[in-house]
């Protein structure tokens, strides 16, 4: 049996997300796999890698052939130049985690500001101007 790691297709739409997966050569690609072994989310900047590297090394070891994309993966993350021997790659892109923002105090905000509005309702000009046009068409007794 021919043994494969390959990529098995999640997500929406226009929102794929991958596992990396070992699987047998002949099923499908989002078919049964024997054991899953990563993931890969590429609509991420930067992209997220995670590799279990000790099973890659493993089912390399025994055999298994990653397809073109999953080797891509792993000559990114190190594990096919551990495999071969060779030099270790450049370390990957790491996101940056989010700073929160400040807080309006923080910046030199007013602290006798009480959060209340500054401009004053209009009233309403057709109610008055109605209310003087009646009071002034009233007959004036004499």
């Amino acid at each position: 049996m021919a043994v494969k790691i390959k990529l098995k297709r999640l997500g929406k739409i226009r929102s794929p997300h991958y596992r990396i997966v070992v699987a047998d050569s002949r099923t499908r690609r989002d078919g049964r796999a024997i054991e899953e072994i990563g993931k890969y989310h590429p609509t991420y900047n930067p992209s997220v890698m995670e590799v279990d590297a000790d099973r890659v090394a493993y089912w390399l070891g025994v055999g298994a052939q990653p397809t073109e994309p999953v080797l891509a993966i792993l000559k990114k993350t190190g594990d096919w130049q551990k495999f071969k021997g060779e030099p270790a790659p450049a370390p990957l892109l790491v996101a940056e985690p989010k700073s929160t923002r400040p807080s309006f105090e923080a910046l030199g905000g007013d602290e006798d500001g009480k959060g209340e509005a500054i401009t004053q309702k209009k009233k309403s000009e057709k109610k008055d101007e109605a209310a003087a046009a009646s009071s002034s068409s009233e007959p004036t007794e004499a």
